[in-house]
Formats: structure tokens, sequence, C-alpha cells
């Protein structure tokens, strides 16, 4: 086994020191008071991702709801997470803070959607019904990159619309069209919602490599797609990073849906694993292990066939059921296949070292990471160390050492 250094590495960190003062001027500069009227109903999106400071932020745009005379509630958008049921939903949004009491006002979860539109390809376009019914949307939702596609627009506020609003009918939809025409169709379902005029405004939010508010910025509906292509370019510069581009392994200590969309960010690991997509050229990692599924998943653990070795612990804590239909809904069954199941995370890693049939183990470049969302610091195999360290990239913040293990289990601060 070789040995490992933990190191830190330097990332951009641009932070919004007084949140609910930023989006208040916000929302000034869009001068959402005369885009709504008093005693109007306005839904505000609230998604299953789990965004720092999301509390705080629904919580303020409730107020300032509420400060025009209107009646504001919460409205879970999450395509088909939580199962695609009224339930799951909000079992979802109540383990990210987001309840009643929480944000101050009602928070209101269904199933049921109506149609309210086609696209030029015939996809159909679905919306919540509570959302449909109130006089007017906030779109609210963080922009990054997505890991599924690519284009002018991913994960942010169109994709709220479009699938998160669209609940399972919408997921299904989206994902039909396929992997190569998904940002396009995006934006046709897009302009569908915009055109309705039920849309009142956008709050786009960024968030930094240390998994903190970086940005945010209300827009017009009239400007909300130009907006979010402007912060996606933002959200690439900030995006979480491994400090190489080639490792012969990397172990990633936890998965989880609070995490990424997909467990572990493919944008991180380098690995698309979706059929009739070519994988990334970088980062190239030849081995990964996965140790463990986080609470906050609730048992998905889509994603988990981006992995090659895991471990008896994580697999117990699957939910077949909703991880199946997730990965059924978006057609990308490869990421919910099982990888090579070993008894224990020391024995996981063990299998992925002899894997590579290295006659000289120590020669490795393997790195250990928390998760695919906080790599401020990691652990990194002793030469990979010095290379680093050598050329500046990192400092050393614990010296080499064996990686130490407990009835099996990896004990390593991270």
């Amino acid at each position: 086994m070789p040995r490992f250094a933990k190191i830190k590495q330097e990332l951009p960190r641009p932070v919004v020191s007084d949140i609910p003062s930023k989006i208040i001027n916000e929302l000034e500069k869009i001068n959402l008071g005369l885009r709504i009227k008093p005693g109007q109903r306005i839904a505000i999106t609230a998604g299953s991702r789990g965004i720092r400071n999301i509390v705080v932020i629904l919580r303020t745009l409730v107020e300032a709801v509420k400060a025009a005379g209107a009646d504001p509630f919460i409205v879970g958008a999450m395509g088909s997470h939580g199962g695609g049921s009224a339930e799951g939903q909000e079992k979802i949004l109540a383990s990210l803070g987001i309840t009643e009491k929480n944000v101050g006002c009602p928070v209101l979860t269904t199933a049921e959607v109506v149609e309210i539109g086609r696209t030029s390809r015939g996809v159909k376009v679905f919306c919540d019904i509570n959302a449909w019914q109130a006089d007017g949307i906030i779109v609210c939702n963080r922009i990054k990159p997505h890991t599924t596609f690519h284009g002018p627009v991913e994960s942010g506020l169109v994709k709220m619309m479009a699938v998160g609003l669209g609940k399972k009918e919408g997921a299904s939809f989206i994902h039909r069209v396929g992997p190569d025409k998904i940002a396009s169709a995006l934006l046709e379902i897009g302009e569908i919602f915009l055109y309705s005029k039920k849309v009142v405004a956008g709050v786009g939010i960024v968030e930094n490599s240390y998994d903190e508010t970086a940005l945010i910025q209300a827009t017009l509906p009239e400007d909300l797609i130009q907006t979010e292509m402007c912060l996606l370019k933002e959200a690439y510069r900030l995006m979480p990073r491994l400090p190489v581009e080639k490792l012969d392994f990397l172990v990633v200590k936890e998965m989880g849906k609070n995490i990424s969309g997909t467990g572990m960010d493919v944008n991180v690991i380098g690995r698309m694993r979706i059929a009739g997509v070519p994988e990334p050229a970088k980062p190239l990692v030849a081995r990964i292990v996965v140790l463990d599924l986080t609470e906050e998943s609730h048992g998905n653990a889509t994603g988990i066939g981006l992995a090659d070795i895991t471990t008896e612990h994580l697999v117990k804590k699957i939910n077949r059921e909703v991880t199946y239909l997730n990965c059924l809904t978006s057609g990308n069954v490869q990421r919910a296949m099982l990888p090579i199941i070993m008894p224990d995370d020391q024995k996981a890693i063990e299998a992925a070292i002899k894997s590579l049939a290295a006659g000289d183990p120590t020669g490795l470049r393997g790195a250990i990471i928390k998760n695919t969302l906080e790599l401020e610091y990691l652990w990194v195999t002793e030469n990979l160390a010095e290379e680093l360290i050598q050329g500046g990239q990192v400092e050393l913040v614990d010296p080499v050492r064996p990686l130490d293990f407990q009835d099996g289990f990896l004990v390593l601060d991270l």
C-alpha cells in the first residue's frame, strides 16, 4: 500500500458576505415590486440539491414577496427526485431545512402537473399544478455545469423550469431527446415558460469551490436565459478540480445526491458513462473507488455506476426503487449499475491497487478525497505529493504516513 500525505490546494474564493442584503439589492435592480401586485399568489421554486444558504435565500425571497403585498409559497421543483411523489419531495425539502417554519410560508409538494405546451420537436412541456395556478413564479436555483450534457445552459434556472417544475413527466420527456439535444430542448421549453408570462423573475446562485455562495443575481424573465449563460461561465471558472489531470486511482469517501446529481460530479472525476456519449479527455482516472453513501441521499445511489469498486457498507444503504427510478427517468441506466463490491474500505482500496497490476504499488499516482464537492484538502500518494509541492501547486498539511484502518474502515481527516 502506498503512503499518503495531506495537501491543500488554493481555489478561487469569491463570497457573498451578506446574503439578505445582496438579494434585496438584486430584487430592487429589477423592480420586483412593480412585477407583483398585492394579493397575488407567488410560487418560489425549491429543488432537491444541497445548496449552501438555501434557507436564508428562500426566506429572504419570501419576505420580499410579502413586502410587495403578495402571498408567497414554496413549490417543490425536483423532477423525479423523492420518488416523484409529494411525500418524497416533502421529505427531501425538510432534510434541506426547507420547511414552513424556516422559510416563513407554506411549502407545497405534489406529483400533479398540467401540460402547458409543446416544443417545435413535439416535446411536451409540463408544470407543477400549484405553480401554474399561482399568479406568478420566481425561479430560484443554483447554476452549475451539468453531469450529463454541456451547452449554453446546463443546470440552472431553465432546467428548474423544464425538469424541476415538470416533475416526473417533464424529466422523462426531456431525457428522451438524447444527451446531444438536451441543451437545445431545455432552451425551447424555457422559452415556452417565459412566453406564458407566468415567470416574474429568476434568481441565480453560483457557488465557489468551497461550497460557499459566490454570486447571486436576479433577472427579469426577458433576460433570464442570457443571464444564466453568463453565470454558467463563472460557475465553470469556480468549479472544484483535482490538482492533476491523470491519476491511477481515486478514492472517494462519500457520494450522494446532496453532493451532485450523479452522486459524484462527472466534471471532477472525468467520467460520463452514457451510451453514445464520448468520455472526457481529462481528467483521466484509471480506477475509482467509492466508500460510502451520504445519509442525505435517502438511499438514492444514482452514479454508483461511475465507480469501479465499492463497499458492502455503501451497497446496504441503496434504495433500489428510488435509484432505479432516477436512472430510468433520465435514461442513463449505466449509472445505476453496481461496480465490484468489497467487504470494507481497506479491501476496496487494495483491490483497486491490485487491479492496476503494478510491480511496485508505491509508484502509483493516487488521491483520496472526501467527495467531489470539497477539494481544498486531499490526501495523495507520496510520489504525487512530492511532484505537486515541487511544482508549487499545493502546500503540505500533514507529512507522509501509511493509511489507517479500523475494523476495515478508513480513518482519515478530510
